[in-house]
């Protein structure tokens, strides 16, 4: 079972999620700091779970705990991975005040031989409010991120037309 981008969202599972992608758009020359979403044919890898927040969406998930961030120091051996604080050098709190990430499909958009600049944390995570863009990620209403996260298995694909 495929995930496949469409102008009016994301097609899985027999439906159409709404969502939101990059302020950049979608871009094959993806770049850290670009705010595009990359095309391409990526997999999910994980998923990831507020324990304190949210019950686990998939049997597979698992929890974010306090001290987990996610690397995006270019000039890092742990460029774009998982990381724990205290970390030194550029990084997203995954334990994040707001909702965003009470749950998190990760993505292996540059992951997990990253090259250096390509860009990082490619997630499909809750949105903000309908149409509002992500640094580049794919963005969901909660509900319809937790059935999504509930129907996705390690490898689905995530298909980005450009």
């Amino acid at each position: 079972m495929s995930m496949v981008l469409t102008p009016m969202g994301l097609r899985f599972a027999g439906r159409v999620w709404p969502c939101s992608i990059g302020k950049g758009g979608i871009r094959a020359d993806k770049r850290e700091g670009d705010g595009a979403t990359p095309k391409g044919a990526h997999r999910i890898v994980g998923t990831l779970y507020r324990p304190d927040r949210v019950a686990p969406p998939a049997p597979w998930a698992q929890p974010i705990l306090p001290g987990d961030l996610w690397s995006d120091a270019e000039g890092d051996a742990d460029y774009n991975h998982a990381v724990r604080a205290p970390y030194a050098h550029s990084h997203e709190r995954m334990r994040r005040a707001d909702p965003l990430y009470d749950i998190v499909l990760l993505t292996d958009w540059n992951w997990p031989d990253a090259v250096p600049g390509r860009g990082s944390a490619i997630f499909l995570h809750q949105w903000r409010r309908p149409g509002y863009p992500t640094e580049g990620c794919i963005a969901f209403r909660r509900d319809h991120l937790r059935a999504i996260a509930a129907l996705a298995a390690p490898g689905t694909r995530l298909i980005v037309p450009g």
